[in-house]
């Protein structure tokens, strides 16, 4: 298997590099964002859950 044909310039691994980089920085942001915001979501789905369930017993009662 032949990975170059022939060896990359240094600007070529410095653009190489930065673009890693740049890629790692966005998805730790991403999971630090993700991870951060979980809490209220979980409230939501909690709260529309609880909603739901309340609804189909009223719906049931009757």
């Amino acid at each position: 298997m032949v990975f170059w044909s022939f060896p990359p310039t240094s600007k070529q691994l410095k653009f190489t590099l930065s673009g890693v980089v740049a890629g790692v920085t966005l998805i730790a942001a991403g999971a630090y964002l993700s991870f951060s915001n979980i809490a209220p979501q979980q409230a939501r789905a909690k709260a529309r859950k609880d909603y739901i369930k309340a609804r189909l017993k009223q719906l049931v009662q009757d």
